[in-house]
């Protein structure tokens, strides 16, 4: 079995009772609602890894006050037709607050749409389970930072 670690780093940017998020298809192609952010480069920094992530994916540049969380997501699933893959997902949660730039689609990457969506709106958005994950660690801001009930495949 392979294994396969990845660790990504996503912030959550709420402002006049919205939050950013990002656009993305699932593997069947339905588009859904992710949180700014994603995985790091070898080396980096999580922190960094946020500040690059959420600037390429919706043109913002942002400030990190605070970490609100790690999330740690462990599975085994088959990659198509081919051996089963051990997966664990380490991802760190940052509040990020807006200091510059413009709002725009990310241009031939992960995401095709960069939005504010309205809170009480998000429970109606399709979207990957990390954006209520990130939404409870940004509303209760655990002294862990953890999510102790949170189910593991919550990708």
């Amino acid at each position: 079995m392979r294994q396969k670690l990845r660790v990504a780093a996503y912030a959550v940017c709420v402002r006049d009772g919205q939050i950013l998020l990002a656009r993305s298809p699932a593997a069947d192609g339905t588009p859904e609602w992710v949180m700014p952010g994603g995985g790091m480069e070898h080396g980096e920094n999580p922190y960094d890894t946020v500040r690059r992530e959420v600037e390429e994916e919706t043109g913002y540049h942002i400030e990190v006050t605070g970490l609100l969380g790690v999330d740690s997501s462990h599975r085994v699933f088959r990659e198509g037709i081919g051996r089963a893959v051990d997966h664990h997902a380490v991802r760190f949660v940052y509040e990020g607050r807006i200091i510059g730039g413009e709002l725009r689609n990310e241009v031939n990457g992960s995401t095709d749409l960069a939005a504010w969506q309205d809170l009480d709106a998000v429970p109606g958005l399709v979207r990957v389970g990390m954006v209520d994950i990130a939404l409870r660690l940004w509303r209760e801001r655990p002294a862990t930072g953890r999510l102790a009930d949170v189910m593991e495949d919550a990708e």
